[in-house]
Formats: structure tokens, C-alpha cells, sequence
């Protein structure tokens, strides 16, 4: 039985050595999972058989376990590259329409447009519908790479502070060339329907009570040009358009115009080759007026000029958002992420891919950092959790466990030797 038992623990340390020299072999391979092979002794028969005293027959290779834990990650330079801090596989089609799991985050984009691993196998998850993420049916993430087209502007926001403490202008009819016939004045840009830009000009001026001498009111004009010059097809106060009066109560708060809504603007005249029909609507309900310094705190409108995709940006949900050279954003998909009841019964198929199998149980999709699930890291992929330095003093224990089974079989055959030399 010797010989027996020796053969089967050389072939057990050859077998783990093999483990763990695919181990070292996969230590830089990026979402790598260590193995751990398991034995189990061997008996010649069951202990209901032959009494209590069995003598062991010898070792096998039970099974070789894969151990999912987290690995380090490592920031790269590749904006498409995704690491998983937590639970969880990238959910991926190959060639054949075949699923398979994944930890390597080491993605591109192909030439039409699809997130892809360096097999081509695509990335899973959900598309936007009208610019919002539809989590619906998981499908292959494509992107649109085309121009974000240009949207004029229609809705403007205004919030601004004027100083209540701010005396009548000297000069009362009102001049955009004249600082001395206004108070205050600010500007942002706005864009026609082809995506030019256009400096949009609001002026404020304090109005007096009419009375000799003239005194303050909480009553303002505002008037507004673009690109320096009255805007078309409206009452003009030469050379800029009334836009509105404000009125403030007591305490400062805007009461006029109703909402805080102004008079919508025609932008451009017909002559034009942009839409002449486009309007500005100012919403001034933020508005006050305090006892503090002119200052303005929000200004924003809706509109912004043709963009070209320069970049990506993964957030930790999964969310990929697209960023354009018009200073938009737009999201362009988000990756699924899927775990398992049972990962450690995944089948490793080779080339950082596994399958699912029955002793894994269904996969369990889902957005990451939800249930079960971890989260996601842009520009980043995540290591092989090979710890080198333990593998190799493993190496060296199966080794010695190999030359102590050698030694057992050359024991027993020393025995074997002596017994026929007997006369």
C-alpha cells in the first residue's frame, strides 16, 4: 500500500503546484482570482465496513477553489477603463451572442461605437431614451459619437440683488453708452438656432417718484441688448429695448412682474439667416432688493452652440457621461454589473471570462452599489489579488511535501528490496 499512498501525494503536490503556478503566472493579469486547490484522504473502504482501525490509502485533489476577494486598483491613464470596488462581474457578449462574467475593466470603444473588452466581447447595461438612462432591457452599450446639435435659447433665469441704498442715475433718460443712465448692468451669452453666440446685455435703472426734488423708489427699469444693439421687433427705447419694471415691496422682495416673468423679446429681426421667431424669456423671481452691494447670484439660460464628444466620465453608479467641447454633458449608457449566490461555482473559461454554471445559481443583475453589488471606479482597473510573497512560500511547502512523498516510496521499496534479499 506504499507505493500507493506515495504516488497519490506526488500526484496531489504536482497538482498543487500546478495551482499555484498559475497563479504566479496570472500575478499582473488584471481581475485575476486566485485558486486554492482542497484534498481529501482516500480509505479502502467505508468505516461501517472494516472496523475502526483503516489505514488511509493516500490523498486526492478534492477541488480547486477560486478565491473572489478584492484585489488592489490601480489608476491608468484610459478614461474608458473601469475597476469594481466591491461584489460583483461586468456582464458581457461575446462574438456568438454567448454571456459571459468578467472583473477585467480594461475597456475601449470599437469602430462602431460599442464598449468593448480586448477580447470584443461588449459591455452590458442600459441606453438613454431622450437623454435619461431607461432601465429596461440590458443590451450592448453603444454610444453615439455623433455632434450634440445646437439648441437656441429660449429661457433665461436672473437673480440678482440691487442695492437698495443705490441713488437715482444722474442722467435719466436712459443711454447704454452712458454709465451716468444707469445703476447696474450684467451679461451673459446666448445663442441664435445655429449655435451662435451673442452677448446679452441687462441694464437696471432706479426710478424716481416724479416729485420735485426727486426721490427713490423701489421701482426699476431693466433694459437689454444683444450684441450692443436694441432687439428687434420690440418697443425700443433707442438704442435697447424695455424689458420690464421691477418692483420690491418693503422688504425687498420682487412683487412685480407677476412671477417674476418678463416680457418675452424678439431676438432677431427676418432679415437674418437664423429662426427669426426666436424669443428670450426672462424669470427675474430671484431677484431682490437688499441693502447690500449690486451682486449677482444665478444667471443662467438653456441654449448652447454644436458640441463634439472630447472625453467620458464613469461615475460610481455606472453612469457613463459623454463631455462635449460646447461645455454639455449628456449620458451615454450605464454598465450592469451581476453577481452570484455562489460565485466559487462560476466556470473559468480563460481570457479573464467566466460562465455561469448550476452550482453558481442565476445571475443577479443590477445598477451598481445597489444590494449586493459594488461600485464602480473610472480610469481604473483592479489587480490580480495574487499576493506573490504568499504563493511562493507555498511553493516551497508543496515542494517539500513532493520530496517527503518521493521518500516514502523510496522507504517502502528499500523494505520491499530487503524482504526478497531474504534466504
Amino acid at each position: 500500500m506504499g507505493f500507493q499512498q506515495g504516488l497519490s501525494g506526488l500526484n496531489a503536490a504536482a497538482k498543487n503546484l500546478d495551482v499555484i503556478g498559475n497563479n504566479v503566472a496570472n500575478s499582473g493579469t488584471v481581475g485575476f482570482k486566485q485558486s486554492f486547490a482542497q484534498f481529501s484522504d482516500m480509505y479502502a473502504a467505508s468505516l461501517s465496513g472494516s472496523g475502526s482501525l483503516q489505514i488511509g490509502i493516500g490523498t486526492k485533489v478534492a477541488n480547486v477553489v477560486q478565491q473572489f476577494t478584492q484585489g488592489n486598483v490601480t489608476n491608468t491613464t484610459n478614461p474608458m477603463d473601469t475597476a469594481i470596488s466591491g461584489p460583483g462581474f461586468f456582464r458581457m457578449v461575446d462574438a456568438g451572442g454567448a454571456i459571459t462574467y468578467s472583473r477585467n475593466g480594461q475597456f475601449q470603444l470599437d469602430k462602431n461605437g460599442f464598449l468593448v473588452n480586448n477580447q470584443g466581447n461588449q459591455v452590458t447595461g442600459y441606453m438613454p431614451v431622450n437623454g435619461a438612462i431607461v432601465q429596461a432591457q440590458l443590451q450592448p452599450l453603444q454610444f453615439a459619437t455623433a455632434d450634440l446639435t445646437p439648441v437656441m435659447s429660449s429661457n433665461l433665469t436672473v437673480g440678482l440683488n440691487l442695492d437698495s441704498r443705490t441713488a437715482l442715475p444722474v442722467n435719466t433718460a436712459f443711454n447704454p453708452v452712458d454709465p451716468a443712465s444707469y445703476n447696474s448692468s450684467t451679461s451673459l451669452s446666448v445663442y441664435d438656432s445655429l449655435g451662435g453666440s451673442h452677448v446679452a446685455t441687462l441694464y437696471f435703472q432706479r426710478q424716481s417718484n416724479g416729485a420735485v426734488p426727486p426721490a427713490a423708489t423701489n421701482n426699476w427699469n431693466a433694459y437689454l441688448t444683444v450684441d450692443g444693439a436694441a432687439v428687434a421687433g420690440a418697443t425700443a427705447v433707442p438704442p435697447a429695448t424695455e424689458l420690464a419694471q421691477l418692483q420690491f415691496d418693503s422688504l425687498g422682495k420682487l412683487v412685480a412682474p407677476v412671477g417674476g416673468l418678463a416680457t418675452s423679446a424678439t431676438l432677431f429681426p427676418a432679415s437674418v439667416t437664423v429662426d427669426p421667431t426666436q424669443v428670450l424669456n426672462f424669470d427675474f423671481g430671484q431677484s431682490t432688493q437688499y441693502g447690500g452691494n449690486f451682486g449677482v447670484n444665478s444667471l443662467s439660460q438653456d441654449g448652447y452652440a454644436s458640441g463634439r464628444l472630447s472625453g467620458f466620465t464613469t461615475s460610481s453608479d455606472g453612469v457613463i457621461l459623454g463631455r462635449y467641447t460646447n461645455g454639455q454633458s449628456r449620458p451615454l449608457g450605464q454598465i450592469v454589473l451581476a453577481n452570484f449566490t455562489s460565485p466559487q461555482g462560476l466556470q473559468p473559461l480563460g481570457n479573464n471570462a467566466w460562465a455561469e454554471t448550476s452550482a453558481s445559481g442565476q445571475p443577479l443583475p443590477g445598477i451598481p452599489g445597489s444590494s449586493s453589488l459594488g461600485l464602480l471606479q473610472s480610469s481604473a482597473v483592479e489587480d490580480s489579488n495574487v499576493d506573490l510573497t504568499a504563493e511562493l512560500v507555498s511553493m516551497i511547502t508543496a515542494q517539500r511535501v513532493y520530496q517527503a512523498n518521493a521518500q516514502t516510496i523510496k522507504a517502502q521499496d528499500t523494505i520491499l528490496q530487503t524482504i526478497v534479499n531474504l534466504r
